[in-house]
């Protein structure tokens, strides 16, 4: 199956990058290689460094990208430092994180992904370790109610962790359509008929197979130390959680002054780190939404770094 990936944003995420054509640019999500492809053409003198930790995306990226001023790894976004390092580059002018599942992922019916083909209960981005079938058939009921709640924002979390706990008490669950079943049988009948109901359940089991969001955190903080001065970091998030955990980072990488209010002048001496280029999130025109209904729910966030991070 060819590795499909819409790249969301395109245009917005190359403007907000302001690349320069001899710069060093970390595309941390490489996917299908779209972001990456536009980055790289636009490089004379410069490189661009591709990560993913997806084989299948590493290996279209590696094929997308060939005669292009670009090298690809495959890690995981957080391991910025280490790659630059490994390839004797110092810090970034620019850096990307495309947090999206890939419509290549989504699609592909064996990676387990989606609830609308039957598939192994996988999820794994990497395609090694814990699979959402060890969650689904180890993980007690509290702590699938707990991931469900925290990372799907699913108000019946509790009612579908204890249908998972009676289903699998029959048989080991194997597969995505006999999860999204039992999902169904587990909320009101009100629910199921606004909506698929197995979408949130489904982003929290992906989250915790994953570790997305403490990749996430780590990342962002990895990401924005590798930028030189003047360069810029641009992330596209798809759910709330992730959106929130970014605006929280940049907001904390522009405080300055953390003295407790009541001082009548500032000891502590801390400056912003970073200037927020936008204030508020960017999200898809009509025109994108038109050709690419999955990216609904995208916002852009961008950050320029103007001095070193104090820790």
């Amino acid at each position: 199956m060819e590795f499909k990936h819409f790249s969301v944003m395109l245009d917005e995420c190359i403007e907000g990058l302001d690349i320069k054509p001899g710069g060093i640019y970390v595309d941390g999500t490489a996917g299908g290689a779209g972001h990456s492809r536009e980055i790289a053409k636009r490089l004379d003198g410069g490189l661009l460094v591709a990560i993913d930790r997806d084989p299948d995306a590493v290996a279209a990226a590696s094929q997308r990208l060939e005669g292009l001023p670009a090298k690809v790894v495959q890690a995981n976004y957080d391991e910025i430092r280490q790659v630059l390092d490994s390839l004797g580059i110092g810090d970034a002018d620019g850096v990307l994180l495309d947090l999206g599942v890939s419509s290549y992922q989504l699609d592909n019916a064996q990676r387990g992904f989606s609830y609308h083909n039957d598939a192994p209960l996988d999820m794994r981005m990497s395609c090694e370790g814990l699979s959402a079938e060890d969650v689904v058939n180890e993980y007690s009921e509290q702590a699938l109610a707990d991931i469900i709640f925290r990372y799907g924002e699913e108000k019946f979390s509790r009612s579908i962790a204890a249908g998972i706990v009676k289903a699998r008490q029959q048989g080991r669950i194997k597969t995505t359509l006999e999860l999204a079943e039992i999902i169904k049988n587990n909320v009101p009948q009100k629910a199921r008929r606004e909506k698929n109901p197995c979408k949130k359940t489904f982003q929290a089991i992906r989250i915790e197979v994953n570790g997305e969001l403490d990749h996430l955190s780590s990342a962002l903080d990895s990401a924005f130390d590798c930028l030189k001065n003047g360069g810029r970091m641009c992330v596209i998030t798809f759910h709330s959680l992730e959106d929130r955990l970014v605006k929280q980072r940049f907001a904390d990488y522009c405080k300055g002054c953390v003295c407790p209010p009541d001082f009548p002048v500032c000891v502590c001496g801390r400056t912003p780190s970073g200037r927020l280029v936008t204030r508020k999130p960017i999200t898809p025109g009509e025109a994108e939404l038109e050709v690419n209904k999955r990216s609904h729910s995208a916002k852009l966030r961008i950050i320029e770094k103007i001095k070193q991070r104090e820790n």
